[in-house]
């Protein structure tokens, strides 16, 4: 086991959804040498900028969650930024780690880096089963990269780095700008502005039978907090709620808990994704201990009500 406390741990994306929900868990845990990586500061899809962070914040673990990311429609309209960015962050931040002989790397890939038509629940030995959802297979492959890489690394110099695979995260704190959000936010600002245009519908892409797995971002934290505290193997690990609902079933919930009382469109000429996602969760439990404690409605309820006091913040 690693003892996080005492070490000087370096996060990219730091400023991010994710990136504020794991530097306060880091912070409740006793870690107090905990640094920031992350725009403006740093372009971390520049190798000098990169360098430069490992120069000033001379890190012994880096915890590298920066990605380029979102929804479908972004997905679709700058796949190649988003190959591009991803990979070369990945790629450059592992081999500069690794030169500078820093102690442990921890990689977050996506859950899109799984084939298309993986078995239902996804397991991690069925990542290489064939190629990724068209949608989303630039950015997925881009970030499964990493763990190529880490499994070649560890092998040839025996770096500690570790993958970990988390399903698609929702919370407090959430991007909720419609040109690039995940379809939890995108949904709860679809409800929220309906009902100040008093307007009768709202319309969803797809047809709403795709199933997706939601985990909860606080929860997330605490599954990468315990993967570095504990896990030491390159081999990639799920980490979510192995639990599944229909994206129907998702924007009713949402409709019900934000008060919108209009109907919902169906507009089936967008694409649904990938038919169905879901994690196999046994190996993080079995490894280090995780266990996600979220339900899927206490978490909405969390993320509509933080939404509701804080959207006169957010830029639409």
């Amino acid at each position: 086991m690693l003892m996080l406390t005492e070490k000087r741990i370096t996060v990219t994306g730091g400023k991010g959804f994710l990136g504020t929900h794991l530097i306060k868990k880091l912070k409740d845990c006793g870690c107090r040498n905990i640094q920031i990586a992350d725009l403006p500061e740093y372009n971390l899809t520049d190798i000098n900028d990169i360098r430069r962070m490992y120069q000033e914040t001379h890190p012994e673990v880096v915890i590298h969650l920066a990605a380029k990311v979102g929804g479908i429609g972004f997905n679709q309209e700058k796949p190649a930024e988003l190959f591009y960015d991803n990979l070369i962050m990945g790629a450059q931040l592992m081999h500069e780690g690794y030169v500078r002989k820093i102690e442990k790397f921890v990689a977050l890939g996506t859950i899109c880096a799984y084939p298309k038509f993986t078995p239902v629940p996804f397991k991690e030995e069925d990542l290489w089963i064939g190629y990724p959802e068209e949608t989303n297979a630039p950015y997925g492959l881009a970030k499964k990269m990493m763990l190529v890489q880490s499994q070649a690394y560890r092998q040839q110099y025996g770096f500690n780095s570790i993958f970990l695979l988390p399903v698609n995260l929702y919370g407090p704190g959430d991007n909720f700008d419609p040109h690039s959000s995940h379809v939890i936010p995108a949904l709860i600002k679809k409800c929220f502005d309906a009902i100040d245009n008093k307007q009768d519908f709202i319309e969803v892409w797809g047809t709403g039978k795709a199933t997706r797995e939601f985990f909860y971002v606080e929860d997330a934290a605490d599954a990468i907090y315990l993967a570095t505290l504990c896990y030491n193997k390159s081999e990639p690990v799920n980490i979510g709620t192995g639990c599944e609902i229909s994206i129907k079933d998702l924007a009713e919930k949402i409709v019900k808990l934000t008060g919108f009382s209009g109907k919902i469109i169906w507009d089936t000429s967008r694409p649904d994704g990938q038919p169905k996602r879901m994690l196999d969760t046994t190996k993080a439990k079995k490894e280090f201990g995780f266990v996600a404690k979220t339900d899927m409605d206490s978490g909405l309820i969390k993320t509509i009500k933080w939404y509701k006091e804080n959207r006169h913040l957010i830029k639409s």
